[in-house]
C-alpha cells in the first residue's frame, strides 16, 4: 500500500488518448521527475514528458494533478492524457517504472484504495465491477444506482435504526436499576417492536429478485424427454447452430450453454440431455442427472415433453415439432410451435419477456447482490432473536449482531477473504 502505482486507465492503445493514472505519495515527485514542472491543483496543463534519466523528450500531454484525500483514490493522484500509441505510453510506463518507489498496477488496485481510504464503500465498489461488465441498459442502470451510493443509503439508515436500539438497550442494562428508570413503564416491548419492523424492512428488500440475474442473465432451461426437440428450439432461438441437431435420440449428452440478449434481457440458455428413466449408457445417465440438475437450478423451465412438466415455480409447457406430420396436438401446453419453420417463436419470446418482468430486480428499487442479500437475512435473524428475548444482555449481543452484518455489506468488516476475488474481474487501470 505505500507503493505509489501507475497504469493506463483508458482503453488499451492504440487510441487517440490514453489517460496514464499515478496514484500514490510519490505521485507528484514522478510528475516533477518527468516535467520538472508540477502544475496547479485540477488545471490540465500541457507539458513536455522527458525521461529523468536522458531527458530524451517522450511525448507532449495534458498534465493533471488531485490532492490527497479529495481524489478519487484518496490519496494523491496525477494524470498523463497522452498521445494512444503503444510506443508512447510503453516509453512513459518504462520512464515511471525507473523511479524509485513506483510500479505497475494490479487489477482494480485504484478502486481498491479508494475503498480503504474509505472514498466509497465496499457495495459501491461492487456496483463498480458490474458497471464494467454492463452489457445491457438493465445492468448499466442497476450498476450506476449500486456506485452512486443507493445500496449504502439504504444501509446506513438500517444501522443507525439499530445502532439507536442498540443505544436504548445499553442505557437499560447501565442505569435500569435506578429508582425513577425502575418505576417507570417496561421500555424493552417498544424496543422490540421498532426492532421487528426493521427486520419485516430488511427482508422486504433482501427478498426482490438479486442483481445477478441482471449480471449473469435469467436461466432458461430447455428439457424434455430424448428427442423432443429441445437442440432445434436452442439453435432457432439463438439464431444460430449452438447445438447438434440429429434424429438419433440422445445426441446431446451435456448442458449446452448460449448466452442471448432480447428486448434488453439478459437470457443464458441451457440446452440439456433427454430425461428418461432407462438412460442407454452410463455417459447419458451422467447427462441425465446434469440435466435434472440444470432443471432445479432453472429460472425458467422450457418443457418440451408430450406429459406434464415436473413441479418448478416458473415453466412454459412447449408443444414443440409442430410441423410433423401425425403430431397430435397437445391441448393442455401452454405454447405451440414449430422451431423448424419458425411458427411460434416470436410469440415464446413475448412469453419468455413477460415471465422475465417478475424475475428480474425492479427498474426503480435498490437491487442487492447475493453476498449483500445473505447478509441482509442475517442482519433481520439477528434483530428478530432480539425480539423473543427476556434477557437484556442477549437482547443487546443480537443487536451487536446486526450491526456487524451491516458492516460487512458496506466492507467496513469481515470482507478481506472476498476483496481479491472482487477486483480480480477489474481491469489493470481501474
Amino acid at each position: 500500500m505505500n507503493d505509489t502505482i501507475f497504469a493506463v486507465s483508458s482503453g488499451a492503445p492504440p487510441a487517440a488518448i490514453a489517460i496514464l493514472r499515478i496514484s500514490g505519495a510519490g505521485a507528484f515527485d514522478a510528475i516533477h521527475a518527468l516535467t520538472s514542472d508540477v502544475p496547479k491543483p485540477r488545471t490540465a496543463a500541457l507539458r513536455a514528458l522527458r525521461d529523468p534519466a536522458s531527458g530524451e523528450l517522450l511525448d507532449r500531454a495534458l498534465v493533471l494533478i488531485f490532492p490527497g484525500p479529495g481524489s478519487a483514490t484518496g490519496e494523491d493522484l496525477a494524470e498523463l492524457h497522452l498521445h494512444g500509441g503503444r510506443a508512447v505510453v510503453r516509453a512513459v510506463e518504462s520512464a515511471l517504472a525507473s523511479l524509485a518507489g513506483l510500479r505497475a498496477a494490479e487489477p482494480g488496485e485504484f478502486t481498491r484504495r479508494a475503498l480503504t481510504n474509505g472514498r466509497i464503500d465496499l457495495s459501491e465498489a461492487e456496483g463498480l465491477g458490474d458497471l464494467l461488465m454492463a452489457e445491457t441498459e438493465a445492468q448499466r442502470r442497476a450498476a450506476i444506482r449500486s456506485t452512486e451510493g443507493a445500496v449504502r443509503r439504504e444501509v446506513e439508515g438500517w444501522s443507525t435504526h439499530a445502532l439507536m436500539l442498540s443505544a436504548q438497550v445499553e442505557a437499560l442494562l447501565d442505569h435500569g436499576d435506578e429508582d425513577d428508570v425502575a418505576t417507570g413503564a417496561d421500555p424493552l416491548p417498544a424496543i422490540q417492536a421498532s426492532a421487528s419492523t426493521l427486520a419485516d424492512t430488511i427482508d422486504a428488500v433482501a427478498a426482490r429478485p438479486p442483481v445477478e440475474r441482471l449480471r449473469d442473465g435469467l436461466r432458461v432451461v430447455l428439457a424434455g424427454p430424448p428427442n423432443a426437440g429441445k437442440s432445434t428450439l436452442l439453435n432457432a432461438l439463438t439464431g444460430r447452430d449452438a447445438a447438434i441437431v440429429s434424429p438419433v435420440a440422445g445426441t446431446t449428452r451435456d448442458r449446452i450453454e448460449a448466452p442471448v440478449v432480447r428486448g434488453g434481457v439478459a437470457y443464458l440458455l441451457t440446452d440439456t440431455a433427454g430425461i428418461t428413466a432407462n438412460p442407454g449408457d452410463a455417459i447419458e445417465a451422467i447427462g441425465v442427472t446434469r440435466a435434472e440438475g440444470a432443471l432445479a437450478a432453472a429460472d425458467i423451465l422450457l418443457w418440451l415433453g408430450d406429459e406434464a412438466p415436473p413441479e418448478h415455480p416458473v415453466a412454459l409447457w412447449i408443444h414443440a415439432r409442430a410441423d410433423e406430420d401425425g403430431r397430435v396436438s397437445n391441448p393442455g401446453a401452454d405454447l405451440t410451435l414449430s422451431a423448424a419453420t419458425g411458427a411460434g417463436i416470436d410469440m415464446l419470446w413475448e412469453r419468455l419477456a413477460a415471465l422475465s418482468s417478475a424475475l428480474l430486480p425492479p427498474p426503480d428499487l435498490v437491487a442487492l447482490s447475493a453476498r449483500q442479500r445473505d447478509l441482509c437475512f442475517a442482519a433481520s435473524r439477528a434483530l428478530r432473536s432480539g425480539v423473543i428475548e427476556t434477557d437484556l444482555l442477549l437482547v443487546a449481543e443480537h443487536l451487536r449482531s446486526a450491526l456487524r452484518a451491516f458492516d460487512a455489506i458496506s466492507g467496513k468488516a469481515g470482507v478481506e477473504a472476498m476483496l481479491d476475488a472482487l477486483f480480480g474481474r477489474f481491469c489493470i487501470g481501474k
